[in-house]
């Protein structure tokens, strides 16, 4: 069969169950071929399954008869249907508040749920791709530094420096321009002396102010990310929690004082 376009509908069937089974092998591919909806799919399932584990225990207990009855197509009384239905909501309103405070917080950041975490899925897409490249992982190295930052800064219209973050153990590797929403961002890569790598991903994004972490329960790559004064930036890695969190404030407080950010 000819292969369509897919979109973020198509994900959530996918998660359902309800792709038809002739297209699994295209939609993977349209996933391969598209790292920011693969990072967002990725997203989607462990948010899934965070919600599961919340709700695990009331998912196994059998509906109470009146409940059952309801299901089963029985007439019950209008005001029984109506608190049924409100518990229901209050229930799953509630898990998804519970896991929401899970993704929005890490170590003691004291960072609050962002309105817009669009930075972070695009940062983790980068760094799935490129991080796990050894020859290409980066367009300019970090012996071209000079050239690296003035380049970035000027095609992203945001002043760009390279954190130093030799304090945390990590050493520049280089840097890339990657495409952000229409607009270009940049990726700084960085490495440990155990082949960790981890990258600071910069971009400009208008005049909205957030911070906001993301943390995939399949132990994925995690962001903590800010948007301040038409600058966003997101740090990503498979760090443990309390040491990227370290990181991410050092590159944060680096980067801001270079743009002028109070």
């Amino acid at each position: 069969m000819t292969a369509r376009d897919y979109t973020e509908r198509d994900i959530h069937m996918s998660l359902d169950g309800e792709l038809p089974a002739e297209e699994a092998a295209d939609f993977q591919a349209w996933l391969a071929a598209n790292p920011e909806m693969k990072a967002r799919s990725s997203r989607f399932e462990a948010d899934r399954a965070g919600l599961r584990r919340a709700l695990a225990g009331v998912l196994d207990e059998p509906l109470p008869e009146r409940f059952a009855r309801i299901v089963s197509g029985e007439r019950v009384p209008a005001r029984r249907a109506v608190l049924w239905r409100s518990a229901a909501a209050a229930a799953a309103i509630f898990a998804v508040g519970a896991l929401g405070g899970y993704l929005a917080g890490v170590g003691d950041l004291g960072l609050g749920a962002s309105a817009d975490d669009r930075i972070a899925e695009q940062a983790i897409a980068a760094h799935t791709v490129y991080s796990a490249e050894q020859r290409h992982a980066v367009e300019v190295g970090a012996d071209d530094r000079d050239h690296l930052l003035g380049w970035l800064s000027k095609r992203t219209g945001v002043t760009l420096i390279a954190p130093d973050l030799a304090a945390e153990g990590f050493e520049l590797v280089g840097g890339r321009l990657l495409p952000s929403g229409g607009k270009p961002a940049a990726m700084l890569l960085y490495e440990d002396a155990g082949k960790n790598r981890i990258s600071v991903y910069v971009t400009g994004d208008g005049e909205a102010k957030a911070r906001g972490t993301y943390a995939d329960a399949d132990g994925g790559p995690s962001a903590i990310y800010w948007l301040d004064e038409g600058y966003a930036c997101a740090v990503v890695g498979t760090l443990p929690k309390e040491r990227l969190a370290d990181v991410a404030r050092s590159a944060w407080r680096q980067l801001a004082a270079g743009a002028g950010i109070g």
